[in-house]
């Protein structure tokens, strides 16, 4: 035993200085369970749930699709982003809500699943894709599908792809409704107002199989660059000087006219409340916002609830929180840390997900991650038993939601049904 001259504490078998301790000790940030998750967890257990489970609550995504709605300005359409949101009854049911007929597809797969099933919504490509992935949408399609090829605009973004859509229309004999991704500073690719820009313009207007659909110009970084000395000001006047030289081009080539009535998208989730005219964009995308994961708690989305949680059952709850081969550090760290007095073992895990309910969960940094049984810590006043619920709130949605099957739909305190995913693909 080491000679101090203060007051010590053995705890674990090491010898820690008692002076100021209790002020060292963390505070117990767990605290009993909330009603509404409560309630979500009975209808679950009601329902016969015992697995990792996708859930959204019906009447918060109706409250976030109707403010959503609410902000557009005048003459504004709302083009429903189907990654965020990847599933054909979801993506109905907002349809439905919203009365959008509009879509943003990113992927041949879902491309191919939303022309059978809904073959009279417009679907706009949110990202270029390879020529061989626009072969395999038409390779995918019956004779009573290709109904859905008009409503399809696909998204270029150099010419050397502007014509490799080309070649592919006119072996199709058909008609490639063309929509040109602008960078209008994200930097991700897309093009200036140039002589690439004026080009590819020229192309569609000359080319019989080629018809000119509108431009996209996506700035999800104005939400994130500083407001401080004018920063944003500046960076969304810059977006906007883009998209309107982008305009002008493509107008003295298809006369003012025609521009007036082509897809002018713009914004997603971080950025569509900007935007209040039509001056520039003529429609908005957004689909993150309707379920709202921890990524989109901005100040620009106020307003909206989260209405997506990954409910996982407990497989194991402790008392005591023990690591593999460091046992004889746990006495003391469990003692400055009253946020490791109980421990549980989730079913599941790994996700890009944070715990939510109980409060005061947290992941358990020095154990690691776990895709099987992930561990979680919380105080004393932590309220939770082997075969109840952890609720998790996604950081995203696109990828999370495909992870679990079906989502189940909650409403009125009950599982009311379930909703299929798209099949998982980039």
């Amino acid at each position: 035993m080491p000679k101090v001259n203060r007051r010590t504490l053995l705890v674990g078998g090491v010898a820690v200085a008692g002076a100021g301790l209790a002020l060292a000790r963390s505070a117990d940030e767990s605290g009993p369970r909330t009603p509404y998750f409560k309630e979500m967890q009975s209808a679950l257990k009601d329902a016969g749930i015992a697995q990792p489970t996708l859930v959204i609550d019906k009447a918060r995504l109706n409250e976030n699709i109707d403010l959503l709605v609410s902000d557009l300005p005048a003459d504004m359409g709302y083009r429903i982003v189907s990654k965020s949101l990847p599933s054909v009854d979801l993506l109905r049911h907002i349809r439905t809500r919203s009365g959008s007929d509009r879509l943003m597809t990113f992927n041949q797969p879902m491309l191919s699943t939303l022309s059978k099933e809904m073959p009279d919504a417009n679907q706009l490509l949110g990202k270029p894709l390879p020529a061989q992935a626009a072969h395999n949408y038409f390779s995918s399609l019956t004779v009573e599908d290709k109904a859905a090829l008009q409503n399809v605009q696909w998204l270029v973004d150099t010419p050397q792809r502007l014509n490799e859509y080309k070649a592919i229309a006119d072996a199709q004999g058909t008609v490639l409704p063309i929509n040109i991704e602008l960078d209008v500073g994200l930097h991700r690719g897309g093009v200036k107002p140039g002589d690439d820009l004026a080009t590819m313009l020229t192309t569609i207007h000359e080319a019989p199989s080629l018809s000119f659909a509108g431009f996209m110009g996506y700035e999800p970084h104005l939400a994130k660059v500083p407001s401080i000395l004018g920063w944003q000001t500046r960076a969304r006047e810059t977006a906007l000087g883009i998209y309107t030289q982008a305009l002008a081009a493509a107008a003295a080539i298809f006369g003012e006219t025609e521009i007036n009535t082509v897809t002018r998208n713009a914004a997603g989730s971080p950025t569509y409340r900007m935007y209040k005219n039509t001056d520039v964009a003529n429609e908005i995308s957004a689909g993150s916002a309707l379920v709202k994961p921890t990524d989109f708690d901005t100040e620009l989305l106020q307003g909206f609830q989260p209405a997506a949680f990954i409910a996982t059952p407990v497989i194991k709850a402790l008392d005591t929180t023990e690591t593999a081969v460091l046992e004889f550090a746990d006495g003391m760290r469990n003692f400055m840390d009253r946020n490791l007095d109980q421990t549980i073992f989730i079913h599941g895990g790994h996700w890009l997900a944070k715990p939510e309910d109980p409060p005061g969960l947290r992941l358990n940094k020095t154990f690691g991650r776990s895709s099987n049984q992930e561990m979680l810590n919380g105080g004393a006043a932590l309220d939770i038993k082997a075969d109840d619920f952890v609720f998790l709130r996604p950081t995203q949605s696109e990828a999370v939601f495909l992870q679990f099957g079906d989502i189940a739909v909650y409403e009125d305190g009950k599982i009311t049904g379930f909703w299929p995913v798209f099949p998982a693909s980039a």
